[in-house]
């Protein structure tokens, strides 16, 4: 079956695409994506993958082979003609000794869809390349504002929308990066608390690859009128995934993960949503709707969502929470 027929016989596949041949993407089964691994090799075990998976994301080995190993085969190939192409811009432009800057692969995605999951997976898989490169993940979380501003101007309620970030830290972070610069501090974020750490930073320095997770990294921004240059966090990347599902599929296992949480992380003291684990099912039940109707739900649709044609890949996930189809953009 060609990739023209896959796609026209596809048209449940990211809907708001056109489904008649002229997508800008290739489709592909989980069987099909499978097959690109070639002989890239499994090196993670069943105990790393239990430490790298999130409390509700039943990813195993099967899954890894399936679409992580292709998925890190074609990221070398990527990594590979970047640096081919600084080579060569090298000597064109005749600056030899200049570094090659950070390969970045921005994450993005729903709440609860498993962009954690696979952020920490393609790290400890690019990191076993035979090169053995330097691989760094940092998340979007610690750039949130601090719930004391949030409360101050009122959008706590909006945490995660694009509002609760400090952009201008965001850029900062990224050109730093970029430019090439040691030891770049990430400011640290705790699911304990439900806050950012001020005092605790994570050091970056000069990683051959960086993974940027966050649900809003794919976020445009409206062109300025006087044509000057105002950057946006995807400028700064040379690879993007989105991690993809039905927004269905999106609510149930937001629920489920927060129903689980009531009985493992909900029951620390200092935990910030420590008040949910004491409460009936019943309440908690009820409690998770209103957090996933009011907040997750109105980002994915005014937010996040809108940013899934920007990425070059998109994974998406079927009912059983593994990847069912890949959607890769062409060249």
């Amino acid at each position: 079956m060609t990739t023209a027929t896959r796609e026209s016989e596809t048209p449940e596949m990211l809907d708001h695409f056109q489904a008649n041949g002229y997508s800008p993407y290739l489709f592909f089964t989980s069987e099909e994506w499978a097959q690109f691994r070639a002989d890239t090799p499994l090196t993670l075990t069943s105990d790393e993958l239990k430490r790298l998976r999130s409390i509700d994301d039943p990813i195993d080995l099967d899954e890894v082979r399936r679409i992580y190993l292709s998925l890190s085969r074609l990221l070398s190939a990527h990594v590979e003609s970047s640096q081919l192409l600084f080579q060569q811009r090298s000597r064109f432009l005749s600056t030899a000794g200049v570094s090659k800057t950070p390969f970045v692969i921005g994450i993005a995605g729903s709440v609860a869809v498993g962009k954690s999951t696979t952020a920490r997976i393609l790290k400890e898989l690019l990191a076993r390349w035979p090169s053995s490169p330097k691989v760094d993940l940092v998340t979007t979380d610690g750039f949130l504002y601090s719930n004391a501003h949030l409360v101050r101007h009122n959008i706590l309620n909006r945490k995660g929308f694009p509002e609760s970030y400090d952009t201008g830290a965001l850029l900062r972070f990224l050109s730093a990066i970029k430019a090439g610069l040691p030891n770049v501090k990430a400011p640290a974020y705790s699911h304990l608390i439900y806050d950012v750490l001020p005092n605790e930073h994570k050091i970056i320095d000069r990683p051959d690859i960086l993974i940027f997770e966050g649900i809003n990294v794919l976020q445009s921004r409206d062109l300025p009128a006087d044509g000057k240059i105002i950057p946006i966090v995807s400028d700064f990347f040379d690879f993007s995934i989105y991690i993809d599902a039905e927004e269905a599929l999106i609510h149930r296992w937001y629920v489920d993960r927060f129903m689980k949480l009531r009985q493992t992380a909900f029951r620390d003291p200092n935990s910030y949503f420590n008040r949910y684990a004491a409460i009936s099912e019943e309440e908690a039940l009820t409690i998770a709707e209103g957090l996933w109707q009011n907040t997750n739900l109105k980002n994915l649709r005014e937010n996040i969502l809108p940013t899934r044609p920007r990425a070059d890949l998109i994974l998406r996930k079927g009912d059983n929470h593994l990847v069912e189809q890949v959607a890769l953009r062409k060249l």
